[in-house]
């Protein structure tokens, strides 16, 4: 009984699962990726994809933003912990660390963040904002 109960619920979720595949691979392919923003976007969010005011731009935008700030901050608290390491040569080695690892971060968001505008501008042709 209990294998007969298992092979039906397999197939009926089987089944369930195939028809609402069949159908949202229709819907979606009614659809172009510009005309589905333009559709699921809500108030004040941006339809177009690339461009100036596109997601993927303020995408980057904003984790540069946030990477930057945070790079400026571990800066900061590196320079602290060197200053203030009092010639511990333990703690000045850590603090060069700090300050190395968030010159790397920065320099690492500063890249991604011209590699995807030069994507964008080399495959779609959107001008850099």
């Amino acid at each position: 009984m209990k294998q007969i109960t298992k092979t039906l619920t397999q197939t009926l979720t089987g089944l369930g699962a195939l028809l609402c595949l069949s159908t949202s691979r229709v819907l979606a392919s009614a659809l172009s990726v510009q005309e589905g923003a333009e559709a699921a976007r809500a108030d004040g969010m941006p339809a177009e994809l690339i461009g100036d005011n596109g997601v993927f731009s303020r995408l980057t935008n904003t984790i540069l933003l946030v990477v930057g700030l945070i790079s400026v901050i571990m800066l900061v608290y590196g320079g602290l912990r060197y200053i203030l390491s009092g010639g511990d040569s333990k703690k000045v080695t850590d603090a060069k660390n700090t300050i190395l690892y968030a010159i790397i971060g920065l320099i690492i968001s500063l890249l991604a963040y011209a590699i995807v505008h030069f994507v964008l501008n080399s495959v779609v042709g959107v001008p850099n904002n």
